[in-house]
Protein backbone atom coordinates (compact mmCIF):
# COMPACT_ATOMS: atom_id res chain seq x y z
CA UNK A 1 0.00 0.00 0.00
CA UNK A 2 1.44 3.76 -0.87
CA UNK A 3 2.70 5.66 1.82
CA UNK A 4 2.01 9.26 1.10
CA UNK A 5 4.81 11.64 2.55
CA UNK A 6 3.72 15.12 3.61
CA UNK A 7 5.24 18.41 4.84
CA UNK A 8 4.44 18.18 9.05
CA UNK A 9 4.77 20.91 11.62
CA UNK A 10 7.25 20.12 14.63
CA UNK A 11 7.25 22.92 16.64
CA UNK A 12 4.12 24.98 17.02
CA UNK A 13 5.03 28.25 15.74
CA UNK A 14 5.87 26.44 12.28
CA UNK A 15 3.64 26.58 9.04
CA UNK A 16 6.05 25.93 6.12
CA UNK A 17 9.26 24.19 5.56
CA UNK A 18 11.94 24.44 3.51
CA UNK A 19 13.39 21.19 2.11
CA UNK A 20 17.32 21.28 2.34
CA UNK A 21 18.76 18.25 0.66
CA UNK A 22 16.75 15.22 -0.70
CA UNK A 23 18.32 12.25 1.14
CA UNK A 24 16.90 9.58 -1.19
CA UNK A 25 15.98 9.49 -4.84
CA UNK A 26 13.15 8.61 -6.53
CA UNK A 27 13.93 4.81 -7.22
CA UNK A 28 15.71 3.90 -3.96
CA UNK A 29 14.43 1.38 -1.58
CA UNK A 30 13.15 3.15 1.45
CA UNK A 31 12.47 1.90 4.68
CA UNK A 32 10.28 2.86 7.74
CA UNK A 33 12.87 5.36 9.36
CA UNK A 34 15.41 5.85 7.25
CA UNK A 35 15.73 9.53 6.36
CA UNK A 36 14.21 10.82 3.25
CA UNK A 37 15.39 14.86 3.60
CA UNK A 38 16.68 17.05 5.38
CA UNK A 39 13.99 20.05 5.68
CA UNK A 40 14.61 23.61 7.48
CA UNK A 41 11.71 24.67 10.04
CA UNK A 42 11.30 27.57 11.76
CA UNK A 43 13.97 26.82 14.21
CA UNK A 44 16.23 24.05 13.35
CA UNK A 45 17.58 21.48 9.98
CA UNK A 46 15.22 18.65 10.90
CA UNK A 47 14.99 15.19 9.28
CA UNK A 48 12.00 14.02 7.66
CA UNK A 49 11.49 10.00 8.22
CA UNK A 50 9.82 7.51 6.21
CA UNK A 51 6.76 5.93 8.45
CA UNK A 52 6.47 2.85 5.43
CA UNK A 53 8.38 0.37 3.37
CA UNK A 54 8.80 0.44 -0.28
CA UNK A 55 10.40 2.04 -3.39
CA UNK A 56 10.42 6.22 -3.21
CA UNK A 57 8.72 6.68 -6.65
CA UNK A 58 7.82 10.55 -6.75
CA UNK A 59 9.55 13.53 -5.40
CA UNK A 60 6.89 16.17 -5.83
CA UNK A 61 9.43 19.12 -3.98
CA UNK A 62 12.26 20.77 -5.15
CA UNK A 63 15.41 21.15 -3.12
CA UNK A 64 15.43 24.45 -1.20
CA UNK A 65 11.78 25.09 -1.88
CA UNK A 66 9.44 26.21 0.44
CA UNK A 67 6.38 24.31 1.26
CA UNK A 68 3.10 24.87 3.28
CA UNK A 69 2.61 22.23 6.13
CA UNK A 70 0.46 19.46 5.52
CA UNK A 71 1.55 19.47 1.72
CA UNK A 72 2.28 16.28 -0.26
CA UNK A 73 5.52 16.21 -1.30
CA UNK A 74 6.70 12.75 -2.06
CA UNK A 75 4.98 8.89 -2.46
CA UNK A 76 6.21 5.74 -1.50
CA UNK A 77 4.66 2.43 -3.43
CA UNK A 78 5.79 -0.82 -4.36
CA UNK A 79 7.61 -0.65 -8.09
CA UNK A 80 4.46 -1.75 -9.69
CA UNK A 81 1.78 -0.19 -7.99
CA UNK A 82 -0.34 2.20 -9.21
CA UNK A 83 0.43 6.00 -8.27
CA UNK A 84 -1.36 7.75 -10.28
CA UNK A 85 -4.65 8.40 -7.93
CA UNK A 86 -2.37 9.70 -5.61
CA UNK A 87 -0.42 12.30 -7.36
CA UNK A 88 -3.72 13.68 -9.35
CA UNK A 89 -4.64 16.06 -6.23
CA UNK A 90 -1.05 16.94 -5.96
CA UNK A 91 -0.07 20.74 -7.00
CA UNK A 92 3.06 21.45 -9.00
CA UNK A 93 6.27 21.20 -7.29
CA UNK A 94 7.02 24.67 -5.97
CA UNK A 95 10.68 25.63 -7.76
CA UNK A 96 13.54 26.34 -5.59
CA UNK A 97 14.10 30.09 -5.23
CA UNK A 98 17.74 30.42 -7.13
CA UNK A 99 20.71 30.94 -4.23
CA UNK A 100 21.92 34.49 -4.01
CA UNK A 101 21.17 35.11 -7.61
CA UNK A 102 21.53 38.95 -7.88
CA UNK A 103 17.67 40.36 -8.92
CA UNK A 104 17.26 42.79 -11.86
CA UNK A 105 14.38 45.06 -13.04
CA UNK A 106 13.63 42.86 -15.26
CA UNK A 107 13.19 39.62 -13.58
CA UNK A 108 9.32 38.81 -12.34
CA UNK A 109 9.00 36.93 -9.62
CA UNK A 110 7.08 33.51 -9.87
CA UNK A 111 3.48 33.41 -8.85
CA UNK A 112 2.90 31.71 -5.46
CA UNK A 113 0.94 28.06 -5.94
CA UNK A 114 -1.10 27.17 -2.65
CA UNK A 115 -1.03 23.89 -2.00
CA UNK A 116 -3.79 22.45 -0.71
CA UNK A 117 -3.97 21.30 3.22
CA UNK A 118 -3.89 17.59 4.09
CA UNK A 119 -3.94 15.87 7.00
CA UNK A 120 -0.28 14.97 8.91
CA UNK A 121 0.34 10.97 7.50
CA UNK A 122 3.04 9.74 5.77
CA UNK A 123 6.14 10.59 7.46
CA UNK A 124 7.97 12.06 10.36
CA UNK A 125 9.80 15.06 11.33
CA UNK A 126 12.38 13.65 14.16
CA UNK A 127 15.60 15.91 15.43
CA UNK A 128 18.25 15.00 13.78
CA UNK A 129 21.18 13.11 16.17
CA UNK A 130 23.95 13.97 17.49
CA UNK A 131 26.12 12.21 15.04
CA UNK A 132 24.29 11.16 11.80
CA UNK A 133 25.02 8.22 9.90
CA UNK A 134 26.00 9.23 6.51
CA UNK A 135 23.75 7.95 3.75
CA UNK A 136 25.58 6.40 0.96
CA UNK A 137 25.50 8.97 -2.16
CA UNK A 138 23.00 8.38 -4.95
CA UNK A 139 24.09 8.41 -8.50
CA UNK A 140 23.31 11.68 -10.43
CA UNK A 141 20.94 11.71 -12.91
CA UNK A 142 21.73 11.52 -16.79
CA UNK A 143 22.97 15.21 -17.63
CA UNK A 144 23.16 16.56 -13.73
CA UNK A 145 26.47 17.04 -11.85
CA UNK A 146 26.72 15.04 -8.71
CA UNK A 147 26.81 17.54 -5.44
CA UNK A 148 29.19 17.51 -3.57
CA UNK A 149 27.95 15.44 -0.05
CA UNK A 150 27.84 18.22 2.98
CA UNK A 151 26.15 19.19 6.41
CA UNK A 152 23.54 22.05 6.12
CA UNK A 153 25.89 23.96 8.50
CA UNK A 154 28.99 23.55 5.77
CA UNK A 155 26.62 24.55 2.94
CA UNK A 156 25.71 27.84 4.71
CA UNK A 157 28.78 28.28 5.86
CA UNK A 158 30.13 27.89 2.31
CA UNK A 159 27.66 30.06 1.25
CA UNK A 160 27.91 32.92 3.66
CA UNK A 161 32.04 32.73 3.06
CA UNK A 162 32.22 32.25 -0.91
CA UNK A 163 33.64 29.19 -0.57
CA UNK A 164 33.08 26.32 -3.63
CA UNK A 165 32.36 22.84 -2.07
CA UNK A 166 33.02 21.13 -5.32
CA UNK A 167 37.27 22.16 -4.21
CA UNK A 168 36.78 21.14 -1.07
CA UNK A 169 38.01 17.50 0.30
CA UNK A 170 35.59 16.63 2.96
CA UNK A 171 37.39 14.85 6.58
CA UNK A 172 33.46 14.00 8.07
CA UNK A 173 31.90 10.30 7.78
CA UNK A 174 32.07 9.07 4.44
CA UNK A 175 33.73 11.85 2.88
CA UNK A 176 31.14 14.15 3.51
CA UNK A 177 32.07 18.00 3.94
CA UNK A 178 31.45 19.58 7.48
CA UNK A 179 31.99 22.50 8.78
CA UNK A 180 35.53 22.47 9.65
CA UNK A 181 35.86 21.83 6.62
CA UNK A 182 34.51 24.84 5.26
CA UNK A 183 36.49 27.37 7.99
CA UNK A 184 39.48 25.93 6.84
CA UNK A 185 39.09 26.26 3.13
CA UNK A 186 38.06 29.75 4.02
CA UNK A 187 40.66 30.90 5.93
CA UNK A 188 43.43 29.90 3.63
CA UNK A 189 42.21 31.50 1.24
CA UNK A 190 41.46 34.94 2.94
CA UNK A 191 45.38 34.62 4.42
CA UNK A 192 46.90 37.37 2.58
CA UNK A 193 50.38 36.88 0.90
CA UNK A 194 53.43 38.33 2.46
CA UNK A 195 54.01 40.16 -0.67
CA UNK A 196 51.02 40.94 -2.02
CA UNK A 197 49.60 44.31 -0.67
CA UNK A 198 46.30 44.25 1.15
CA UNK A 199 43.89 45.06 -1.83
CA UNK A 200 41.69 48.28 -2.17
CA UNK A 201 38.45 47.89 -0.97
CA UNK A 202 35.82 48.78 -3.91
CA UNK A 203 33.69 51.38 -3.54
CA UNK A 204 30.08 50.68 -1.85
CA UNK A 205 28.44 52.40 -4.85
CA UNK A 206 29.39 50.82 -8.37
CA UNK A 207 28.19 52.17 -11.35
CA UNK A 208 28.73 48.92 -13.02
CA UNK A 209 26.61 45.61 -12.46
CA UNK A 210 23.51 44.58 -10.55
CA UNK A 211 21.87 47.27 -8.30
CA UNK A 212 20.75 45.05 -5.85
CA UNK A 213 20.76 41.65 -4.60
CA UNK A 214 17.16 39.75 -2.97
CA UNK A 215 17.84 37.05 -0.86
CA UNK A 216 15.04 35.06 0.44
CA UNK A 217 13.92 34.89 3.86
CA UNK A 218 15.01 31.69 5.95
CA UNK A 219 12.23 29.89 7.66
CA UNK A 220 13.78 31.24 11.17
CA UNK A 221 14.06 34.88 9.33
CA UNK A 222 9.95 34.61 8.66
CA UNK A 223 9.15 33.65 12.51
CA UNK A 224 11.55 36.12 13.91
CA UNK A 225 9.56 38.77 11.63
CA UNK A 226 6.12 37.69 12.32
CA UNK A 227 6.71 37.17 16.11
CA UNK A 228 8.47 40.54 16.91
CA UNK A 229 5.34 42.11 14.71
CA UNK A 230 3.02 40.65 17.06
CA UNK A 231 5.14 42.31 19.92
CA UNK A 232 5.87 45.91 19.08
CA UNK A 233 2.98 46.70 17.23
CA UNK A 234 -0.26 45.40 19.17
CA UNK A 235 1.65 44.89 23.19
CA UNK A 236 2.11 48.53 25.28
CA UNK A 237 5.52 48.33 26.03
CA UNK A 238 7.57 50.64 28.57
CA UNK A 239 10.91 50.83 29.69
CA UNK A 240 13.01 50.78 33.15
CA UNK A 241 16.83 51.11 33.09
CA UNK A 242 18.99 50.88 36.09
CA UNK A 243 22.89 51.19 36.47
CA UNK A 244 24.49 47.92 38.10
CA UNK A 245 27.83 48.23 39.97
CA UNK A 246 29.52 45.07 39.14
CA UNK A 247 32.81 45.14 41.72
CA UNK A 248 32.03 42.52 43.66
CA UNK A 249 30.55 39.82 40.69
CA UNK A 250 33.83 40.70 38.95
CA UNK A 251 35.38 39.83 42.68
CA UNK A 252 33.73 37.17 42.83
CA UNK A 253 34.38 35.67 39.57
CA UNK A 254 37.91 35.74 39.92
CA UNK A 255 37.94 34.13 43.43
CA UNK A 256 35.79 31.01 41.62
CA UNK A 257 38.37 31.06 39.21
CA UNK A 258 41.17 30.23 41.26
CA UNK A 259 39.15 27.62 42.48
CA UNK A 260 39.58 25.56 38.69
CA UNK A 261 38.07 25.25 35.87
CA UNK A 262 34.95 23.76 36.59
CA UNK A 263 34.17 26.77 39.06
CA UNK A 264 34.66 29.50 36.20
CA UNK A 265 31.57 31.37 35.15
CA UNK A 266 30.65 34.38 33.12
CA UNK A 267 29.20 37.89 33.99
CA UNK A 268 26.32 36.54 31.69
CA UNK A 269 25.83 33.44 33.89
CA UNK A 270 25.73 35.51 36.89
CA UNK A 271 23.04 37.99 35.33
CA UNK A 272 20.77 34.98 34.16
CA UNK A 273 21.35 33.67 37.86
CA UNK A 274 19.98 36.71 39.30
CA UNK A 275 17.22 37.53 36.79
CA UNK A 276 15.71 33.89 37.88
CA UNK A 277 16.22 34.57 41.44
CA UNK A 278 14.71 37.97 41.15
CA UNK A 279 11.83 36.20 39.05
CA UNK A 280 11.13 34.34 41.93
CA UNK A 281 10.81 36.37 44.34
CA UNK A 282 8.30 39.03 41.88
CA UNK A 283 6.02 35.76 40.38
CA UNK A 284 3.85 39.31 38.91
CA UNK A 285 6.76 39.46 36.40
CA UNK A 286 6.81 35.78 35.50
CA UNK A 287 4.04 36.03 33.84
CA UNK A 288 2.49 35.33 30.65
CA UNK A 289 -0.23 37.62 28.65
CA UNK A 290 -3.34 35.33 27.47
CA UNK A 291 -5.91 37.82 26.37
CA UNK A 292 -8.50 37.17 28.49
CA UNK A 293 -6.54 36.12 31.51
CA UNK A 294 -3.01 36.58 33.45
CA UNK A 295 -1.30 33.10 33.55
CA UNK A 296 1.62 33.49 36.61
CA UNK A 297 3.87 30.76 36.67
CA UNK A 298 5.13 29.59 39.65
CA UNK A 299 8.46 27.64 37.96
CA UNK A 300 10.89 30.26 36.32
CA UNK A 301 11.99 29.19 32.77
CA UNK A 302 14.76 31.86 31.43
CA UNK A 303 14.95 31.93 27.73
CA UNK A 304 18.55 33.75 26.68
CA UNK A 305 18.49 35.17 22.94
CA UNK A 306 21.50 33.29 21.00
CA UNK A 307 22.10 35.33 17.75
CA UNK A 308 22.85 33.06 15.63
CA UNK A 309 23.78 33.12 11.16
CA UNK A 310 20.24 33.72 10.19
CA UNK A 311 18.85 35.62 13.35
CA UNK A 312 17.73 35.03 16.73
CA UNK A 313 16.84 32.01 18.87
CA UNK A 314 16.21 31.40 22.80
CA UNK A 315 16.67 28.12 24.55
CA UNK A 316 15.57 27.94 27.69
CA UNK A 317 17.04 27.28 30.97
CA UNK A 318 14.15 25.47 32.98
CA UNK A 319 13.76 26.06 36.38
CA UNK A 320 16.63 28.33 36.26
CA UNK A 321 16.39 29.78 40.06
CA UNK A 322 16.74 26.29 41.34
CA UNK A 323 20.20 26.23 39.57
CA UNK A 324 23.45 26.69 41.44
CA UNK A 325 26.13 29.46 39.06
CA UNK A 326 27.95 26.17 37.81
CA UNK A 327 25.31 24.66 36.57
CA UNK A 328 23.90 27.20 34.76
CA UNK A 329 27.40 27.93 33.25
CA UNK A 330 27.53 24.87 31.75
CA UNK A 331 24.15 24.57 30.81
CA UNK A 332 24.11 28.00 28.97
CA UNK A 333 27.08 27.06 27.35
CA UNK A 334 25.96 23.67 25.60
CA UNK A 335 22.90 25.60 24.68
CA UNK A 336 24.12 28.15 22.80
CA UNK A 337 26.74 25.83 21.11
CA UNK A 338 24.27 23.65 20.18
CA UNK A 339 21.98 26.80 19.05
CA UNK A 340 24.63 28.32 16.96
CA UNK A 341 24.76 24.96 15.06
CA UNK A 342 20.89 24.58 14.87
CA UNK A 343 21.29 21.32 16.81
CA UNK A 344 18.79 22.11 19.87
CA UNK A 345 15.58 20.21 20.40
CA UNK A 346 12.08 21.85 19.66
CA UNK A 347 11.17 21.60 23.42
CA UNK A 348 15.25 23.52 24.16
CA UNK A 349 13.79 26.57 22.41
CA UNK A 350 10.06 26.55 23.76
CA UNK A 351 8.24 27.01 27.30
CA UNK A 352 10.14 30.13 28.67
CA UNK A 353 8.45 32.22 30.98
CA UNK A 354 11.15 35.29 30.70
CA UNK A 355 13.96 36.29 28.48
CA UNK A 356 16.92 37.42 28.99
CA UNK A 357 19.41 39.25 26.27
CA UNK A 358 23.00 40.09 26.45
CA UNK A 359 24.74 42.58 23.52
CA UNK A 360 27.36 43.74 26.07
CA UNK A 361 29.81 41.43 24.53
CA UNK A 362 29.53 43.55 20.96
CA UNK A 363 30.49 46.29 22.62
CA UNK A 364 26.76 48.19 23.48
CA UNK A 365 26.32 49.91 26.43
CA UNK A 366 22.68 49.80 26.68
CA UNK A 367 19.28 48.97 24.68
CA UNK A 368 16.32 48.09 24.31
CA UNK A 369 15.16 44.70 23.76
CA UNK A 370 11.15 43.11 22.08
CA UNK A 371 9.52 41.40 24.39
CA UNK A 372 8.73 37.65 23.15
CA UNK A 373 4.82 37.26 23.36
CA UNK A 374 3.21 36.00 25.40
CA UNK A 375 5.88 36.85 27.77
CA UNK A 376 5.39 39.63 29.95
CA UNK A 377 8.96 41.22 30.08
CA UNK A 378 12.48 40.95 28.87
CA UNK A 379 15.96 42.44 30.35
CA UNK A 380 18.49 43.82 28.08
CA UNK A 381 22.11 43.99 29.08
CA UNK A 382 24.68 46.36 28.31
CA UNK A 383 28.45 45.88 28.35
CA UNK A 384 30.46 46.50 31.61
CA UNK A 385 32.12 49.43 31.41
CA UNK A 386 34.86 51.54 34.19
CA UNK A 387 33.82 54.85 34.77
CA UNK A 388 33.85 57.15 37.77
CA UNK A 389 31.41 57.18 40.09
CA UNK A 390 30.86 59.01 43.71
CA UNK A 391 31.14 56.21 46.67
CA UNK A 392 30.85 57.44 50.07
CA UNK A 393 31.61 61.00 49.02
CA UNK A 394 34.64 59.83 47.50
CA UNK A 395 35.15 59.81 43.26
CA UNK A 396 36.35 56.15 42.20
CA UNK A 397 36.45 54.12 38.93
CA UNK A 398 34.04 50.85 39.27
CA UNK A 399 32.81 48.82 36.50
CA UNK A 400 29.49 49.53 35.62
CA UNK A 401 26.17 47.63 32.90
CA UNK A 402 23.66 49.14 32.72
CA UNK A 403 20.38 47.03 31.80
CA UNK A 404 16.89 47.85 30.74
CA UNK A 405 13.68 45.88 31.32
CA UNK A 406 11.05 45.80 28.80
CA UNK A 407 7.89 45.61 30.21
CA UNK A 408 3.66 44.76 28.87
CA UNK A 409 1.89 47.35 30.42
CA UNK A 410 -1.00 45.03 30.76
CA UNK A 411 0.31 43.04 33.04
CA UNK A 412 3.10 44.82 35.04
CA UNK A 413 3.11 47.99 36.14
CA UNK A 414 5.75 51.20 36.82
CA UNK A 415 6.30 50.30 39.71
CA UNK A 416 5.97 46.44 39.37
CA UNK A 417 8.84 46.48 37.15
CA UNK A 418 10.70 49.19 39.54
CA UNK A 419 10.60 46.78 42.32
CA UNK A 420 11.73 43.92 40.31
CA UNK A 421 15.13 46.12 38.88
CA UNK A 422 15.52 46.91 42.97
CA UNK A 423 15.53 42.90 43.65
CA UNK A 424 18.02 42.67 41.02
CA UNK A 425 20.34 45.41 42.17
CA UNK A 426 20.27 43.72 45.20
CA UNK A 427 21.30 40.32 43.65
CA UNK A 428 23.71 41.53 41.59
CA UNK A 429 25.58 44.34 43.69
CA UNK A 430 25.70 41.59 46.70
CA UNK A 431 26.19 38.26 44.52
CA UNK A 432 27.11 36.07 47.54
CA UNK A 433 23.24 35.61 47.70
CA UNK A 434 23.13 33.66 44.77
CA UNK A 435 25.27 31.16 46.17
CA UNK A 436 23.60 31.36 49.63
Amino acid sequence: MATKVFMEALSPTMEEGRLVKWIKSEGDAVKSGETLAEVETDKAIMELVARGDGILRRRLVDEGATTPVGALIGVIATADENIDALLGGAPPAPAAPPAAAPATASAAPPAATPAPAAPPAGASLVPRPASPVAAPPAAPAAGTVARPRSSPLARRLATDRGVALGTLQGSGPGGRIVKRDVEAAASTSAAPSAATPAPRLPSPVSATGDAFRDTPLTQLRKTIARRLSESIGPVPTFYLTAELDMERVAEMRAAMAELGDAFKVSFNDVVLKAVATALAQHPECNAHWLGDAIRYWNRVHLGMAVAIDDGLITPVIFDANLKGLAQIAAESRDLAKRARERKLKPEEYTGSTFSVSNLGMFGIDQFTAIINPPEAGIVAIGGIEAKPVVVDGQVQVRRRMRVTMSCDHRVIDGATGAKFLQTLRRLIENPLLLVY
